[in-house]
């Protein structure tokens, strides 16, 4: 059994960790992989948003299954050609993938399904915009891809000019549309669902940190640390929110002709009036994979092989271990705004078995390990509760040092105040 792995992140090397768990052995390649993943499995030069170089890769490499860990290459249409050349794939069609590639389609979708999710206006235009906000705090979203960073949560009236005016005049997402969305309070859930194009098949809760200093303060990031399972979201209450907003969008799209297959990621902001649909990613969450996959006991492998049939997880059920699991994000200096390459990581060989170490934006430069992107590492530890596995996490991180280190220090630190 051989599997292609696509991706660079944190996400992909705890999918690689999670697939080598598996009893049937596979024989993993990467691309184009970090220098934690080198360490685990063969890598590949191809980078992840070269649609044609992947699907050449693939001829060469003869997979028995490709895992798209990204949403760029989802969205620009990776799987529809894998599966033009017989490859099965782990990840949804590009007309699927829009529900990730254009918030107003996705939109559109939720509307058509019946899946409750925030009021909103699309906007081409700054003054277009800014009629259609009705009070502060407003949500404005860029449309398009943005790399978990094209959302501003505007205080006022000139913090949303300038905003509408980033992303519509100075392109600084490229050239797309605008949301201004209605602000929801709640707090935030993430819940991931394995899809076989007619059943979604929930995983355990997550919740994960987006913004880059403690308390919430500072711009959004992609993500600087997650948990799971979630205080007071058991099994039952997964499969009711499941019920309202993953499976109808299964059954949406499998009625428009473009059946889901993959991870339906649907995140959600849990109001005083019930669960709301904030957003829906067409892959795994990244932080929320180092979390989730550490806890899963199920075959990883299996699942996903099942799911790229129609119907194939019929009978499935995913199995948990206890345990909590906590997650650290170390970003590199700048981040988001920017980031640092080149500094050297010491401290991963001092990381013993009460932790997990995986890559994300590293490299190898003449035999040391380099920070190569934002987020630089995960940390994650499991424990037998929210602050067992919190206080081994940071104890583990705190002994990784690289110039300029970022990390918010609050991670899972609500679970602990609700659970002790």
């Amino acid at each position: 059994m051989k599997v292609l792995v696509v991706g660079s992140g944190g996400r992909e090397h705890a999918i690689v960790r999670a697939l080598l768990r598996s009893p049937q052995a596979p024989d993993i390649v990467c691309t184009p992989g970090n220098a934690g993943i080198t360490r685990d499995v063969r890598t590949a030069l191809v980078g992840a948003g070269d649609v044609e170089g992947l699907v050449t890769l693939a001829l060469a490499e003869h997979p028995d299954l490709v895992v798209v860990g990204p949403e760029v290459p989802l969205v620009a249409g990776l799987a529809d050609a894998l599966t033009d050349v017989g490859i099965a794939v782990f990840g949804p069609v590009a007309a699927a993938a829009r529900l990730e590639g254009s918030k107003a389609f996705a939109k559109e979708v939720m509307t058509a399904a019946g899946v409750p999710t925030a009021g909103y206006t699309r906007v081409q235009a700054v003054d277009a915009g800014m009629a259609a906000i009705t009070g502060y705090p407003a949500v404005i979203k860029c449309d398009g891809l943005a790399a978990g960073k094209g959302v501003v949560i505007a205080a006022d009236e000139d913090a949303a000019r300038e905003a509408l005016t980033d992303m519509l005049e100075r392109h600084v997402f490229g050239d797309v549309d605008v949301i201004v969305e209605e602000h929801l309070l709640g707090e935030e859930l993430s819940l991931l669902a394995i899809c076989d194009g007619e059943l979604a098949l929930p995983m355990d809760g997550a919740q994960d940190y987006k913004r880059i200093f403690d308390g919430d303060e500072g711009p959004n990031t992609g993500g600087m640390g997650s948990y799971s399972p979630v205080p007071d979201i058991d099994a039952a209450r997964v499969a009711e929110l499941s019920a309202i907003v993953h499976q109808p969008i299964v059954d949406e799209l499998a009625r428009r002709g473009t059946p889901f297959h993959g991870i339906l990621y649907a995140g959600l902001m849990m109001t005083a009036d019930g669960p709301r649909v904030i957003e829906y990613n067409v892959r795994f969450g990244d932080p929320e994979t180092q979390a989730l996959l550490p806890r899963l006991r199920s075959d990883l492998l299996d699942l996903m092989l099942r799911a790229t049939r129609r119907g194939g997880l019929a009978g499935a059920v995913l199995e948990w271990d206890a345990r909590w699991a906590v997650s650290v994000v170390l970003a590199s200096r700048g981040y988001p705004a920017s980031s640092s390459s080149g500094d050297a990581i010491a401290g991963l060989d001092e990381i013993g078995d009460d932790a997990e170490v995986t890559h994300a934006g590293t490299a190898q430069d003449a035999g040391v390990v380099v920070t190569a992107g934002g987020r630089v590492l995960n940390v994650t530890a499991l424990g037998d509760g929210p602050a067992q596995a919190r206080d081994a996490a940071y104890a583990a991180a705190d002994r990784i040092t690289f110039e300029g280190r970022q990390m918010r220090r609050d991670i899972a630190l609500r679970a602990v105040e609700r659970v002790s």
